[in-house]
């Protein structure tokens, strides 16, 4: 089902309707501040190999994120945080950034790689945090199979693509081509692995 839902003031009605569906297992195509994404509560394992057969790729050597509602719920699926690393966090989110950290024991083992890391996010976007604050859980994010990211723009065209795969596709407004950028920070030395929309300062 397409469900058109306001990018700033998303309908209550629609946000319940949608947690309803990840919380049963369900997977939905979904906007955020950078590309539109596919994913699910974190918690449903069977709703994760739904995606990754969708993506043919295994979960333990998927990219797989998830998306976090704040700072404070990021840091329950990573082991702690020093103060340099919570301020740089602190100073870069909500916004355009993925970053790679040790992964928590919270973190559900089919999604934990043999490098025990996981990419976290939290994204300027009112409809992703509606959905994580009326589920109480993260969403997983992935990105929609292929390489043809200007397809996967408009959701009308998503919707039509992989309807039949997906519970719901959310139509949020036109999406961007841009994904989000990756930074390692598994280590003191904080690293970009991937150039995207954000602009990173280490300070």
């Amino acid at each position: 089902m397409l469900l058109q839902i306001h990018p700033d003031n998303p309908q209550p009605r629609l946000i319940k309707q949608i947690a309803e569906c990840l919380l049963d297992g369900g997977i939905i195509i979904y906007p955020t501040d950078t590309i539109y994404g596919i994913g699910c509560d974190i918690f449903q394992h069977k709703a994760i190999e739904r995606i990754c057969k969708i993506k043919n790729v295994d979960p333990l050597k998927a990219q797989l994120s998830f998306i976090c509602q704040n700072l404070s719920t990021l840091s329950d699926y990573t082991k702690s945080i020093d103060t340099p690393l919570y301020r740089m966090l602190k100073n870069h989110l909500p916004g355009p950034y993925t970053f790679i950290l040790p992964a928590s024991k919270q973190v559900p083992k089919i999604l934990q790689s043999k490098k025990s890391t996981i990419g976290l996010r939290v994204p300027d976007n009112e409809i992703c945090r509606s959905i994580i604050a009326a589920t109480e859980h993260p969403l997983l994010s992935a990105s929609l199979p292929g390489d043809m990211v200007e397809d996967y723009t408009d959701p009308e065209v998503m919707y039509e693509k992989f309807g039949s795969l997906v519970d719901f596709v959310i139509d949020g407004g036109i999406g961007g081509m841009i994904p989000s950028t990756v930074i390692d920070c598994t280590t003191d030395e904080w690293s970009v692995i991937r150039k995207g929309l954000g602009e990173f300062a280490d300070t």
